[in-house]
């Protein structure tokens, strides 16, 4: 294969690997890890996780508990995107919910069912690291604005 073919996908993940979002989600995944198994693995193997093409998404069953490993990712995502506003402003942030309790009958499914985000959640993740870098970014970017905004009015 030529290197023609392979440079723009190449380029597109390592811009997206350098995006403050990633950088900040790369950080506290490697936190997580104490016994220096991860120390030599690029920043692309510690996230490839995060990446669920839709092939993988269709053989992801969505019944039943979620697996842990989803879990997981999905607290290191938005851990990061609560630490990536810290770091903009420097308050004080925590997760909203706290996922590893989740249930089929737990807060987020009604009885209808009609709660997608948690009927999803077992099919947690992106196509591309610039999906994973987009999502990440555009959460940090409009709570910070909606602090701004905040600000302005208090002030």
């Amino acid at each position: 294969m030529s290197d023609a073919a392979v440079s723009p996908a190449v380029n597109e993940d390592e811009a997206a690997l350098a995006m403050p979002f990633v950088r900040c989600l790369v950080r506290l995944i490697r936190a997580q890890e104490s016994y220096c198994l991860w120390e030599g693995k690029s920043d692309a193997t510690l996230l490839a996780d995060f990446i669920v093409t839709r092939k993988k998404r269709r053989a992801i069953p969505g019944m039943g508990y979620p697996d842990p490993d989803v879990l997981w990712r999905l607290d290191m995502f938005y851990t990061a995107v609560g630490l990536a506003i810290a770091e903009r402003f420097r308050p004080v942030t925590s997760p909203i919910v706290e996922m590893k309790t989740l249930r089929p009958s737990g807060p987020c499914f009604s009885r209808s069912g009609s709660s997608s985000f948690c009927l999803d959640v077992h099919r947690f993740g992106f196509e591309t690291f610039r999906q994973l870098a987009e999502a990440g970014t555009k959460l940090v970017d409009d709570a910070t604005s909606a602090t701004e905004a905040y600000r302005n009015l208090t002030a």
